[in-house]
Parts: structure tokens; sequence; C-alpha cells
């Protein structure tokens, strides 16, 4: 019996330190408390690379690990081309970084690239905020929307993967 290739999703914000990774780690964990652990993989990265080999922002850990998500061993990357293929699904947290992956990606990949909220009519917007130069209240915002968010895709996912 061969065992079947994971659906790869990958989240994008602009330095793959807060919105991103945070979103990464939450999908993941969701994704296995549904049983879909060995059928979705998940990844995030950068538009930038200013913050590349750097751990997840001190406060986005915080507010993950105060409600139980697990940040070990995620590093931040910036976006590469080779994404385009390698990712089924390719989530932009913001309407800027949306318009940053269509631009650079091939034509043959568009239908790849998603808004990440989309799947979260409830949230009431369209990006998740940054929350990087904010406190601890911003980055527990950007996580609720993120919750909403990853609930709508692994519920998507569920009959895809």
């Amino acid at each position: 019996m061969t065992k079947t290739k994971p659906h790869r999703v990958l989240m994008v914000c602009t330095g793959n330190i807060c919105r991103s990774p945070s979103a990464e780690v939450v999908l993941r964990h969701m994704a296995e408390d549904a049983g879909l652990g060995d059928r979705i993989s998940v990844d995030s990265a950068g538009t930038a690379d200013w913050h590349t080999g750097e751990s997840p922002s001190r406060l986005a850990v915080v507010a993950g690990q105060a409600r139980g998500y697990d940040f070990n061993g995620v590093k931040a990357r910036p976006l590469q081309a080779t994404d385009y293929q390698e990712f089924d699904l390719i989530l932009a947290m913001d309407e800027g970084h949306h318009a940053i992956l269509m631009k650079a990606c091939p034509n043959t990949a568009h239908h790849k690239i998603k808004m990440f909220l989309e799947r979260a009519p409830q949230a009431g917007r369209v990006d998740v905020p940054d929350p990087y130069y904010g406190d601890i209240t911003d980055y527990e915002y950007a996580l609720d929307l993120i919750e909403m968010g990853c609930r709508g895709w692994v519920s998507h996912l569920q009959g895809t993967a």
C-alpha cells in the first residue's frame, strides 16, 4: 500500500516572525487534533529576508504558548521561488502579501495562492493585522484571527487532504 503525499500548506507574512509562524504552529496543532497530522504538512515564510534564521518574536511565542502552541524548531526563512511548486496551498496573511505572491508566482500556480482569512468570514476582515510593533494584546488579537482562519482551513482540508 502506498502512502499518500501530505497536502503542503505555506503561511506567508512579511518577516516570518509573527503572523506566519503563529499560523504555522496553530494549523499544525489543529490538523493533528483533527487526525490530519500525517496528511497535512505546514511551513511558513516571509516576503522579506530581514529575520532569516531567527526564532518567532517573543510576544508571538508568549501569546501562542499561553494557548498551548509549540514553537519549538520554528525559524524564519524567506519565500523561495521553489515554494510555488512545492506547496499545494500558499496562504497570505494580508492583501499586500497576496499581491507580492501573485506578482512573483508563475501563472501555473496562481490557483494555489489564497487569503488566509478567506475561510473565516466570521472574522469580519480580510487581513490579519501585523502585531510586530504592538504589545501583547495585539499579538493575542492576531492569534484570535489566526485560530479562526486555521479552523476554517482545517475544515476545508478535511475534504481534500
